[in-house]
């Protein structure tokens, strides 16, 4: 006799993601990484280590840096949600987003989306934050790639132009 196949039970969620509203049936136990990528198609949040480790899935909740590997989905409805792919405007790169670009912080990309939206987040509550407070935001961030220097820079050159109001 075969085991009966498991039936995997849904919901149907309504998460506010960048700004819009949207509605997606996932698995309960997803997580809104999972549901990001896989419900609704924004790969810009990376998988990684899946337990918290890395920070490449961070995102904003409620303008907070948040590991979504590690949030269930569930738990986001009513919540504001903003991912790497809701930081830029239309016309034009977030500073975090230019900074990063011009001051070189970045080569493979992998831990990119995750240390903007930390980079964004810490800026967003700290515009003049000192190196400690970068080193303190980026401190869940890992980057394999790069020795951290020139990400701390953009970092500090984002500061600076959003301090200029130039935003």
């Amino acid at each position: 006799m075969e085991p009966q196949a498991r039936k995997e039970t849904r919901r149907a969620l309504t998460l506010s993601i960048n700004g819009a509203v949207r509605h997606v049936h996932v698995p309960v136990h997803w997580t809104l990484l999972e549901t990001l990528r896989y419900g609704l198609g924004l790969t810009g949040s990376k998988q990684g280590c899946d337990k918290g480790d890395c920070g490449c899935c961070t995102v904003m909740i409620d303008g907070e840096a948040v590991l979504s590997c590690l949030t269930l989905a569930a738990s986001c409805e009513g919540r504001a949600i903003v991912t790497i792919e809701g930081l830029a405007e239309p016309d034009r790169l977030d500073p975090v987003q230019d900074a990063f670009d011009r001051c070189g912080a970045l080569q493979c990309g992998f831990c990119q989306s995750g240390m903007m939206m930390s980079a964004r987040a810490l800026l967003d509550h700290k515009p003049q934050p000192t190196r400690r407070d970068i080193d303190e935001a980026l401190g869940g961030n890992l980057c394999r790639c790069t020795g951290y220097t020139k990400i701390v820079d953009a970092v500090v050159e984002a500061a600076r132009v959003i301090g200029q109001g130039t935003e």
